[in-house]
Formats: C-alpha cells, sequence, structure tokens
C-alpha cells in the first residue's frame, strides 16, 4: 500500500505540473536530471557519506555534521540530496557536498538505481525523514544509516496499533540520535533501543553563524542614530498586524522588517501598515535609510546577520502554519517574541520556559509584553541573556553524534 500510495503522489505531483503548479514544476524538473546528475558526478570506487534533507530547516540543521564530517573525514565525499523544491534550489550550489541532487521518489526501482550508483558507506537522515523502500534497501544492504536530531511524539503513525509498518522502519536504522527524552521514551516503548539524546544540531548552526555573522554597512547606517532596534524575521502579514500598530505610536523604535515572502504585493503591505518613511535594503543609499523609520529586508540570506543588530526582535508564523527558527534571533542575546501556534517547537517552550521567549496571542497582549520591556531596562536585559544562553548551553550535538560513531 505504501508503494502505491508513492506512485499516486508521483501521479499528482505530475498533474499539479500541468496545471502550472511552480512547485510541482521544479520538483518534475529536478527529478528528470537525477540520475544523469548521480552517473556525471559521482566516481567509481570512491567513498561517499549520504545526507538526505526535506526541505532548507533541514538543511540548516544537517549542515553542522556534514561540514564536521568534510573537516575531519577528507576521505570521504558527500551527496546530499532534497525532497522540497525550496531546499534544493536555495542549497543545490553548496560547496561542502560533492553532489546535490532531489531524492528520487521512493520507488522499489529509484531506490535499487539510486543505491547502486552512491553506494554510500554511510547515511544520515535529517529530523522527519523516513522513506520506507529507503530504508528497507539500506537495512538490506547492511548501509549504516542514522536519525540525526530527531524528534517524535505520540501522535504520530509509528505509536499506533494502526502504524506496524512504519514501526518496522524505524528499526532498519542503525541508530536514532534524538532531540530529548520523551522521544528516547516513546522509541524504547515499541522496542527501538538503538537511541542516544543528543538534542538538536540547530544548535550548533546558530552558533556558528553568529561568530560569521557578516556586517552590513546599510543596516549600521539605519541605526547609528541611537534608537532602540526592533527586528521582524520571517514576517507574515497577520505577524505585522500584530506587532506594527505599537510602533506606529512609539517614535523611540526603529523597525527591520523581513518578510518570508518576498515580493511586491507583500512588500507593498508592509509599506501600508507602518507609518513612517519605509526604504527596501536593495534599492536604498545610505542617506535614505538614516531618515527611515522602516528597514524592509526585500532580499534573501541576511536575516541571520541582521538579528545581531536588534534589541527585541520577533519571529513569524505563529499566527499561521507554525513558528520559523526562533534560534537566529536568541542566538544573539535578545528577548524573542513570536505568535500562538509554537506548541510543537521544543525551542520556544523551552524558551518560554527560560524567559527569553515571549508568546503574544494578540495586538494588545503584544502592546502590553512589548511595554514592560520598553520601559524597563533590566527586565529586557534579563530576558536577553535567557535566550542567549539557552542556545550557548545547548550547542553541542554534533561533537556528541560524532563521538558516539567513533569518527
Amino acid at each position: 500500500m505504501y508503494t502505491i500510495g508513492i506512485y499516486i503522489y508521483i501521479a499528482i505531483v505530475k498533474i499539479a505540473a500541468l496545471f502550472g503548479h511552480k512547485k510541482a514544476k521544479f520538483m518534475l524538473e529536478g527529478h528528470n536530471d537525477i540520475f544523469s546528475t548521480l552517473k556525471e558526478r559521482v566516481s567509481v570506487g570512491a567513498d561517499y557519506v549520504w545526507f538526505h534533507a526535506s526541505s532548507l530547516g533541514e538543511f540548516e540543521q544537517g549542515r553542522p555534521m556534514i561540514e564536521k564530517f568534510r573537516a575531519e573525514h577528507p576521505e570521504f565525499r558527500v551527496v546530499l540530496t532534497f525532497f522540497s523544491p525550496s531546499g534544493y534550489r536555495s542549497a543545490r550550489n553548496y560547496q561542502q557536498a560533492d553532489v546535490v541532487c532531489y531524492l528520487p521518489f521512493d520507488t522499489p526501482c529509484n531506490v535499487k538505481r539510486f543505491l547502486d550508483i552512491v553506494n554510500p558507506k554511510m547515511v544520515f537522515f535529517i529530523k522527519y525523514e523516513f522513506w520506507l523502500n529507503f530504508l528497507f534497501a539500506l537495512k538490506k544492504r547492511g548501509i549504516a544509516t542514522y536519525s540525526v536530531s530527531s524528534i517524535f511524539r505520540a501522535e504520530q503513525a509509528f505509536f499506533h496499533w494502526w502504524g506496524f509498518y512504519y514501526r518496522k522502519a524505524l528499526h532498519c536504522f542503525t541508530h536514532l540520535f534524538v532531540q530529548n527524552e520523551q522521544s528516547k521514551d516513546l522509541l524504547e516503548s515499541i522496542g527501538v533501543n538503538a537511541v542516544t539524546v543528543v538534542g538538536d544540531t540547530r544548535f550548533d548552526r546558530v552558533a556558528k553563524i553568529s561568530e560569521q555573522a557578516h556586517l552590513l554597512p546599510l543596516v549600521e547606517a539605519f541605526i547609528e542614530d541611537g534608537k532602540k532596534v526592533f527586528i521582524a524575521g520571517s514576517s507574515w502579514g497577520p505577524d505585522e498586524a500584530v506587532y506594527a500598530p505599537y510602533f506606529n505610536t512609539h517614535a523611540g523604535w526603529k523597525l527591520i522588517i523581513a518578510s518570508h515572502e518576498v515580493n511586491e504585493e507583500r512588500i507593498s503591505a508592509i509599506e501600508e501598515r507602518v507609518r513612517g518613511l519605509c526604504v527596501r535594503y536593495t534599492q536604498a543609499t545610505i542617506e535614505e535609510v538614516r531618515s527611515a523609520k522602516c528597514l524592509i529586508i526585500d532580499c534573501f540570506g541576511l536575516l541571520s546577520s541582521i538579528y545581531r543588530y536588534g534589541n527585541v526582535a520577533y519571529v513569524g508564523g505563529g499566527f499561521g502554519v507554525g513558528i520559523h527558527n526562533v534560534l537566529e534571533a536568541a542566538v544573539y542575546g535578545i528577548p524573542v517574541f513570536f505568535g500562538p501556534n509554537n506548541k510543537k517547537f521544543q525551542e520556544a517552550q523551552h524558551l518560554k520556559a527560560c524567559g527569553g521567549g515571549i508568546e503574544v496571542v494578540s495586538c494588545e497582549d503584544f502592546e502590553q509584553k512589548m511595554s514592560v520591556l520598553d520601559n524597563d531596562a533590566a527586565a529586557a536585559k534579563k530576558a536577553g541573556e535567557a535566550a542567549g544562553s539557552y542556545v550557548l548551553q545547548n550547542a553541542g550535538a554534533s561533537a556528541k553524534i560524532f563521538k558516539k560513531l567513533g569518527l
């Protein structure tokens, strides 16, 4: 039934592409090149390690492992695969991997063809990826296979009576490196005992990013008047409806807003929402940003460095499908606001518990909680220090994994 479902999924993707669905079109185009790319770039006789990430977020979790592997074991080459177009298109030129491509659809024929070409010595699946035909084939071939930064919840299929087939797949992993004790307990309850709690490799990633943060002259000119700076990252319209009214009536703050989606409609919506001069990063001059109220980041790739300039951050998505990466902001030792859809995000729960993360549910709620930080410097400092300490104290998952594997 699982394999039939894969074939049905392939058919749906093809139909969606015919009707102009961009992601489906990108996916099909990428899948057409998988095996030609592998044949061209995989060297016969070389030893490969295969890393798989579903999308960009999982890739960022896996990067510390990949880069540590390359630095400490240059004798291995790296194959990096993605499921989603957003992940692949963002990382297709990643220099630490010898081959970057899509993961073939999980059919028995594709699995055999892929493994015959790559013949990996080790495989690392990042967080949530459980492709059953691949896992069963890797187990049959005796290839060491690991799950990294995975997290499990009681409502997942593995832990229900009807999830027997999926439970079998978990036994295909040589070892699972999970984020918390709850995940380990759940796995052991179904007889999966090759489990170690190491935490989340994303902490390693954001710690490294903060050390390598770029200086951004345009942003520095924007904040040089000494006003406090509020940075909203991965912002959506419902997020802006919550935080923007506060700053429309508080002249002592400047805003930097990085929309999750960068297009004319979204940028124009932000400009209409914020009172005062808004300038776009890619179009502004040094002189223009100095007099602006709001700097809109209308490009990608800068947000992780921009957070370093903030006094307070807001991470978007919490009024939609779920919050984005709060750790990118917290690592700089600043308080982090986010919306209510954060319950499935362990790092958000921990940030709230330590006082470094602040959940808001409405415009009025944001105004009340923001006023506390605005008017009480000691409270703002305490919250920021709590956020920064939380990230630094939880770094080191990659080193724990390497130690366990004897690498």
